[in-house]
């Protein structure tokens, strides 16, 4: 398949042949940043059993916490589509921005002008060091495609994300799309 060049905004898809990666398998990610010093992302659809006031007693919500990716786990990362509401966001692009001022977001989810359809929680994040995505790409790792979601991206079914992608992709991707995770449990 013929792929993008990556850039700020685009989505990775992984592709099928990444069997037992446990970090990527089946992974949809949105790049977050890309330049020749290296490449960052959050992992859109890897869910983790954890919400917000899990991770932050002092926030009350239930929203979900994603896995971003295997850097940095211990740190909390979000992507978001209400900069005018998050002081100090970051724009990605497509009217998604990165990170701001957490205090400020706790502050309006408590007070329920934020709702999980605006922002999207990570653990980690995903991380490529210079060059090291563009060899990912030349092994076939990894589909590039623009986000034609836009900030829609944040409230993408995650379940079935990933083969909604190999559907859209089609020819030898349609047949990936019901294949089990684990080809063990075929």
């Amino acid at each position: 398949m013929v792929t993008l060049t990556p850039k700020k905004g685009n989505l990775l898809i992984a592709e099928p042949t990444i069997i037992g990666d446990v970090s990527f398998n089946r992974s949809i990610i949105l790049l977050a940043d890309h330049s020749a010093e290296g490449s960052i992302g959050f992992i859109l659809n890897k869910p983790l059993d954890y919400t917000i006031n899990d991770l932050v007693p002092e926030v009350e919500a239930t929203f979900k916490v994603y896995n971003g990716g295997p850097v940095e786990q211990d740190n909390l990362y979000f992507i978001h589509k209400i900069p005018h509401l998050i002081p100090n966001s970051i724009e990605i692009s497509l009217g998604i921005y990165w990170g701001g001022d957490f205090n400020n977001v706790a502050e309006l989810i408590a007070k329920e002008i934020i709702s999980e359809n605006d922002i999207k929680f990570f653990l980690g994040y995903s991380g490529w060091d210079a060059n090291q995505l563009e060899n990912e790409l030349k092994s076939n790792s990894w589909v590039v495609t623009e986000n034609i979601y836009k900030n829609g991206i944040i409230e993408k079914n995650y379940e079935t994300f990933w083969k909604e992608k190999m559907l859209e992709f089609g020819d030898e991707y349609s047949i990936w799309s019901n294949a089990p995770e684990n080809p063990n449990y075929n």
